[in-house]
């Protein structure tokens, strides 16, 4: 595959790191100077403050290592009932990017839903143990309630400035106890852990084609994140599996991964694409403005010649000691690796090529049939990617 200028990554692939051998007195220097500790205060904050403090311009809501899960208002209201109850509510984490300066590393959603429900942004729906106070907002309450509601507190962690020693030191443990804290309760998926650990301009390009129209049609990800939160294709969005767990963010980042991929052995794909977004961050702006074009016009052709099948598996099924193929019908990654990198190689023969895609949907099914063996497993090691993309490649010559 022909790379861009400056699209070569010539760094070394990372060996895999061992754990260094130090005597005890060497250990016990390093916790006495304090290295890689945390300085952390606590705070409360009475809830009826939190609309304000949100608004002062002292707290960053959305860094880059937070998660993408998502609230609707049956969640918010459940928090809700939550802090009129009286139940103990996890502490949010802060981090101070300066002084009195705060990036919110945990509890983004407790935040909003508070601020919300006091702006009177939604109504209370689905108590199950205050079903009298359901369909209504915090102005409608009764004035005990809203008394009871008002003295309560949210707690807060807040890791100090001084925790760092310089710049590159504090994105590093803010990135690492994002993590840590994450792991106790849904465990962070790869590309969550990515994408928290690893910012910066190729990261937001892939979260950004994530959300393309056409993407999300290949790959059946709901694509409505835009609209009323209170409707039901909201909620088929955030709900939607692979865009809880980034895992569309990560099949995007495996295009462009898979780009050079053949230059580093590196066997276990995780390894691989936390190295290649590492790299990849650092492209030249005027390459990831090209890998951007690249993507949307092989998400285009692709489309235009197997439409939403494109990354559907024809297989193979044995019933009652008969034989018969149908398409699998949901998308795996399995093909979309091969089908979207040589795709991605015939942009310049397009034309061409989409002429005949109708004998190319008849011919592609005796081909699944032919290598079934080849493309029925989801082993992504780089030599069953490298031979399920080199025979899909021969497949597609005939055409061009």
């Amino acid at each position: 595959m022909d790379l861009l200028k400056n699209e070569k990554i010539n760094s070394k692939f990372p060996e895999k790191k061992f754990s260094v051998n130090l005597s005890d007195d060497d250990i016990n220097v390093k916790y006495t100077k304090g290295d890689v500790r945390i300085v952390t205060e606590q705070a409360r904050y009475p809830l009826s403050t939190i609309p304000s403090m949100l608004g002062s311009g002292d707290y960053i809501l959305r860094p880059d290592f937070q998660r993408r899960h998502r609230w609707n208002d049956r969640k918010r209201s459940k928090l809700i009932e939550s802090l009129i109850m009286n139940v103990p509510v996890p502490p949010i984490f802060l981090y101070e990017t300066e002084f009195s300066k705060y990036e919110v590393m945990d509890g983004l959603q407790r935040l909003t839903a508070i601020k919300k429900f006091y702006n009177d942004e939604f109504q209370l729906v689905g108590l199950e143990l205050w079903p009298e106070l359901n369909g209504k907002k915090y102005s409608e309450l009764p004035s005990q309630i809203k008394k009871g509601i008002d003295r309560r507190y949210l707690s807060s962690i807040i890791l100090l400035q001084e925790t760092a020693k310089s710049e590159e030191e504090a994105v590093m443990l803010k990135q690492l106890v994002f993590e840590r804290i994450n792991s106790g309760g849904v465990k962070l998926s790869e590309m969550e852990s990515r994408n928290a650990l690893y910012p910066g301009p190729l990261n937001d390009l892939c979260q950004k084609l994530a959300r393309h129209d056409l993407f999300c049609q290949l790959y059946g990800i709901p694509n409505d994140e835009d609209i009323n939160e209170s409707s039901e294709e909201y909620e088929e969005t955030v709900e939607n599996e692979l865009y809880q767990s980034m895992k569309d963010v990560e099949l995007v980042l495996r295009f462009f991964a898979n780009r050079q991929r053949n230059e580093f052995d590196s066997g276990v794909l995780r390894r691989y694409l936390d190295f290649y977004l590492q790299e990849g961050n650092k492209f030249p702006m005027d390459v990831i403005t090209s890998l951007e074009e690249i993507f949307v016009e092989t998400c285009s052709f692709v489309y235009s010649i197997f439409g939403e099948k494109a990354f559907w598996l024809w297989r193979k099924k044995v019933k009652n000691g008969k034989e018969t193929w149908s398409y699998y019908t949901r998308p795996t990654a399995v093909l979309y690796d091969p089908v979207m990198t040589v795709f991605s190689e015939l942009l310049d023969r397009k034309d061409k090529i989409i002429h005949k895609k109708d004998i190319i949907q008849k011919d592609i099914q005796v081909f699944y049939q032919d290598y079934y063996s080849d493309f029925s497993g989801r082993n992504s090691n780089i030599s069953y990617i490298n031979k399920r993309t080199n025979l899909f490649r021969e497949f597609m010559k005939k055409y061009v």
